[in-house]
């Protein structure tokens, strides 16, 4: 049975647009989530909503709770993961208000705990395909049925934050062959792809990163006004693609299905 968890201010917890609405506190061996769950059905699909930041983005990058995050959607019995997440981009391709469905990642944080198998026992988890093909070739095909700007391909970048790239740093990561940059992607796919759940990352372009040298460097009031704009966009891509997901054999069941639980 399907069940789907969406992370992220994507607007889709409202209970305008939810059936059977309800509000949940959840605890876990990792702690508390970083906001109560939201449970509920779209179009007769089990969904759960987590705000990644907080519900009034109170919680740094850094300081996310990914491990009691990823935790409470298992325990709650979520199948698939809809992550959505904001990026700057490093591709002049890629245009603010852009939507890209992340197939890699470049790992660049420093500080954050990474892995659920940290005690008693070591996993090597495999890591070549880290997102769920399955949900990104869905999230395109709906994507171009809306005719919204897409990329069905992109490789991300995720840093510590909260700061910003200096401009030497974002050439490096252009020549790395980061396309996009974040600051949640990692560790939130690492762990899910150790629960065992199919996960996917709709990143919604805010603006071009600060290796355009004739542009002035990103604020964060600019990349939320534009936030803003993607908002209806993913909402809109997200009602649609929920209703659709099957149960599919695709590499992300081959990896371990852990006992995390």
């Amino acid at each position: 049975m399907i069940k789907a968890g969406v992370i992220g201010g994507s607007g889709l917890d409202n209970p305008q647009l939810i059936s059977n609405f309800q509000e949940i506190e959840i605890e876990t061996i990792y702690g508390k989530p970083s906001s109560a769950l939201i449970i509920g059905t779209i179009n007769n699909v089990d969904v759960v909503f987590l705000s990644r930041h907080g519900k009034s983005h109170t919680i740094s990058p850094s300081n996310v709770p990914y491990r009691a995050n990823i935790y409470a959607l298992k325990k709650l019995g979520c199948t698939h993961i809809l992550a959505t997440t904001a990026c700057g981009s490093l591709k002049e391709e890629i245009k603010p208000g852009d939507l890209v469905f992340i197939n890699q990642y470049i790992d660049h944080t420093k500080k954050r705990h990474t892995t659920f198998f940290d005690k008693e026992k070591v996993v090597h988890l495999p890591s070549a395909e880290p997102f769920c093909p399955y949900l990104r070739d869905l999230l395109a095909i709906e994507a171009s049925k809306l005719d919204l700007s897409h990329h069905r391909n992109g490789t991300i970048i995720t840093i510590e934050g909260p700061r910003f790239s200096t401009r030497a740093e974002s050439h490096m990561f252009r020549r790395w062959g980061a396309e996009i940059i974040n600051m949640s992607t990692v560790p939130e796919v690492n762990l899910a792809n150790e629960a065992g759940i199919c996960y996917a990352s709709i990143a919604t372009s805010t603006d071009f990163d600060c290796f355009l040298e004739d542009r002035e460097p990103v604020t964060f009031e600019a990349i939320m006004k534009v936030m803003n704009e993607n908002a209806e966009k993913v909402k809109r891509l997200l009602m649609e693609v929920i209703p659709k997901i099957k149960e599919e054999d695709c590499i992300c069941k081959k990896k371990i299905n852990s006992g995390i639980l």
